[in-house]
Formats: structure tokens, sequence, C-alpha cells
């Protein structure tokens, strides 16, 4: 288990820390979830270093190597993954070197810290086959759970539901996004007659995404029965483009429970995450020949260097069909 954290607002309250809040908020244009990210990291180190009592401001000149150290090997200790501790390492080393270039403190501690050996790591991705059962499930679903005697009112619910899944479903493998870039969308990022969606990404960078015909017709499906149901309700016509049963934006946790139902009536593993999708959409991208410079942009990827997993894992399928299909592998 990892160390509790300090709540993020009493971290935030130290000066040094709104001062690098403001450099990422200005200058990195940094968004909601990564400034959420820092904050998170930075309440565990000083939980780790002065302990759970703490109160800002901080001696961040204090802290040395064996603080440093000592704040990563418990996460090691605790089982956190590599890319886990990476990420704090990352976290902290940047925040420290903030720090030192703004001449608040000497040194940057987090500098002479190791960070774990990262062990091969290939994106979990799903079949062709796999991910068109998945698209199914909804349909499946609301034909099993809905039968003709139902209350209308719930009916209608039930077939805005579905219809929602699927069209939450087709544009996560259609457009390859990020589960929580899909979950901020709205009515306006979306043209359904260009098939483009704008999405905001990482550092509040958007890129458009296009949206196949299948994707399409599902999200105009889900619009449809969503206007339907809110002008039903008295309501007002909002601007989130998927809603939950008291017309609020559904959010990221939402949307990853849903898919586990839909994934069970698939008979895929539980464990299979959106992300999942977005795994499947780059690999069959370069399946089928796309290069990988068109892939990065898709992806919303800022390094090529990201994006090249995906190239492995398209190598390695290719080999694994063969070794399969050759005479002589």
């Amino acid at each position: 288990m990892e160390p509790t954290s300090t709540p993020g607002s009493l971290v935030a309250a130290d000066p040094a820390v709104a001062h690098f809040l403001r450099y990422l908020e200005g200058e990195r244009n940094a968004s909601e979830n990564t400034i959420s990210g820092y904050l998170g990291d930075l309440a565990q180190f000083v939980e780790s270093a002065w302990g759970a009592g703490a109160r800002a401001p901080f001696d961040w000149g204090g802290a040395d190597k064996f603080s440093a150290r000592k704040f990563l090997v418990s996460f090691q200790k605790a089982g956190a993954a590599p890319a886990t501790v990476h990420r704090k390492l990352s976290s902290l080393r940047s925040f420290y070197k903030f720090l030192v270039r703004e001449e608040l403190v000497p040194n940057n501690p987090f500098c002479a810290v190791a960070a774990p050996k990262r062990g091969k790591y290939l994106p979990q991705v799903l079949s062709i086959e796999e991910i068109t059962r998945l698209l199914d499930a909804p349909a499946q679903v609301l034909r099993e759970s809905s039968g003709p005697d139902a209350d209308p009112a719930r009916r209608q619910w039930a077939e805005y539901a579905a219809s929602r899944d699927a069209a939450i479903l087709e544009a996560l493998y259609s457009t390859g996004v990020r589960v929580n870039e899909l979950a901020t969308l709205s009515d306006s990022d979306v043209d359904l007659v260009s098939g483009v969606a704008k999405v905001r990404g990482k550092g509040k960078k958007e890129r458009l995404c296009p949206l196949g015909r299948p994707a399409v017709a599902a999200l105009h499906d889900a619009i449809q029965k969503r206007d339907a149901l809110v002008f039903a309700k008295g309501g007002t016509r909002g601007r989130a483009l998927f809603v939950n049963a008291g017309g609020g934006r559904l959010t990221t946790r939402s949307i990853e429970r849903l898919m586990k139902r839909y994934l069970a009536r698939a008979g895929l593993s539980p464990a299979v995450s959106p992300h999942a999708l977005r795994h499947s959409f780059a690999t069959h991208l370069l399946d089928k020949g796309a290069d990988l410079r068109s892939v990065q942009e898709l992806l919303g990827h800022a390094s090529l260097s990201t994006t090249q997993i995906y190239a492995h894992v398209s190598v390695e399928r290719m080999k694994a069909v063969y070794e399969k299909a050759h005479l002589r592998p």
C-alpha cells in the first residue's frame, strides 16, 4: 500500500509549491489532471520527509538524497510498478529543478537518485474479433434486459444508455482518445457532418481526431436519444456529449465501470481498461500499413519514441502469426 497523501490543499498552501503551480499553469499550460498529479506526489513526499502532521511552509532545502531515496524506496517496498516510481521521481525532479532555477534551494536531491529499471512492457491489444464482440455488447445487453412489458420510462432510459454506451465504445476505438479526453467532450467538439472530433489532450493541446462511419452513426443515434430524454424530463439541453441519469456529464470512472459490464458480456477479461482500446486503435492502424508519424499525431504523443512501442507490438503480432501458420517457423 502506498503512503497516505497529505491533503493537496495543505501542500498547495506552501509558498514554493504555489509558485510552482503558477509556473505549471502559466508557462507549461498544464492540465488540471497534471497539476493534481504533481500535488499528490508532493504531498506524499512531504509525509515521507517530515511526517503526516507537517504543515507549510516546508523546509525543501533541508531534504537531501537520503530523503529522496527513502521516498522512492517506500513505493518499491509497497510493490508499486516501476512506471509509478518513475513518474514520482520525474515529478519531484521537475519540482526541485524549478526550485533550483528560482534560487529557492541550493540543489536538487532527486538528481542523485537512480530510477528503477523498467521491465519490458507491451500494451494490451484486443484482436479485431474481440473488438467486434465488445462493440456489439451494449445492444445485446439491452435485448436481454428489457422485455416488451417494461415500464416506458425505464425502457426509454435503457435504450438511451445502450445507445450512449455503444457510442462511447465506438468513439474510443475509432479515435484512440484517452478516456478522460472522451469524458470531457461536448456537443460543440464533435462535427458529425465532417466526421471529426476536437480533443483536448495533455498540456491542453488540441488535436483533430477522425471519426469512422460506425462511430458517427452511433454518436448521432445517442445524441438524438439523449435530447429526447432530456427534453421529456423538462430539462435544458446540456453541452456534455455523454450524460448520466441525472443529466450531468458522465465521468471517467463511470465509463470505466460501464465498460466492465460489456467486457463480461463479450467474454473478455474485466481487467481490460478503456486504454486498451487506444492501444488496439494504434496497433491495428500499424498492422494495416499506417505510418508511425501519422499514428503519433492521431494519438497526440509529443514524442515519436512513445508511439514506437506500438510498432514493436505490431511486429510481435506478425511473428506470432508466422510461427502459428508457417510450416517451418
